[in-house]
Order: structure tokens, then sequence, then C-alpha cells
């Protein structure tokens, strides 16, 4: 597959209704927490390490490995990130998680976080 290759939500879901997809989610722990599209697991950006993700992924090396992210940018830092350890087999989620809920996908909820920025202006 070529770099910077993306996938749209509803394309995604799809494809995992045939077929379990890799999707892994680049947001932080608590934004994870809020709400999940699909069954990804969470890997933080700031965490992220190409060659351990492709290291656990039991065997589906070969397979598409899709990122997700809130709106798509960490997810495309985070493709980047695994194209520069030369792996290319890395799909981006465009509009992330925003676009999964957007679209009517389902999801499971967590509890709703405040924001790091809105806890230090409310603690300030």
């Amino acid at each position: 597959m070529a770099e910077n290759t993306t996938i749209t939500a509803a394309r995604l879901a799809e494809r995992n209704e045939h077929r379990s997809v890799d999707l892994i989610d680049v947001r932080t722990p608590l934004e994870f927490g809020e709400v999940l599209a699909g069954t990804g697991k969470n890997v933080p950006l700031e965490a992220l390490v190409p060659q351990a993700v492709m290291k656990s992924r039991n065997g589906s090396a070969d397979e598409p490995l899709y990122v997700i992210c809130r709106s798509g940018s960490r997810g495309a830092k985070a493709q980047q990130k695994f194209v520069d350890a030369g792996f290319t087999n890395v799909v981006n989620v465009e509009g992330g998680t925003e676009a999964w809920v957007a679209a009517g996908l389902p999801v499971v909820r967590g509890k709703k976080v405040m924001s790091l920025e809105r806890q230090v202006r409310i603690a300030a």
C-alpha cells in the first residue's frame, strides 16, 4: 500500500464486518475512555513505538494496520511514524472518531471527561 493512505470510517466499519481489522487508537487514555470506535486498542501517540506494535500483531503483520484518533491529524502523525520505521501498510481513518460518530457507526461510550485545558482553567 502507498504511503499516506486513508480510509473513511464507514468503509472501515464495513471491512470490519467481513473480517476483524487491526485498529489502534492513538488518542490519550482519557479520550479513549470517552468513546471507542470499533475494536481499537489504545496506544497513545506519545508512547507509540512502531516496531513494538508490529511485533505484537500475532502474525497479522501482512494485513493493513488502521490508526484512528479524534479528528485524523494525530492518526496521520502515527501513520508517518510507522512509514519512517519502514512499515507502509498503515491506513489512517479520515476524520477519526468524530467522523465515526457522525456516520452513526456503533461506539462504546465511557464516562465523559473534561479536557486538561478546562481542568486547568477551573483550578486557576
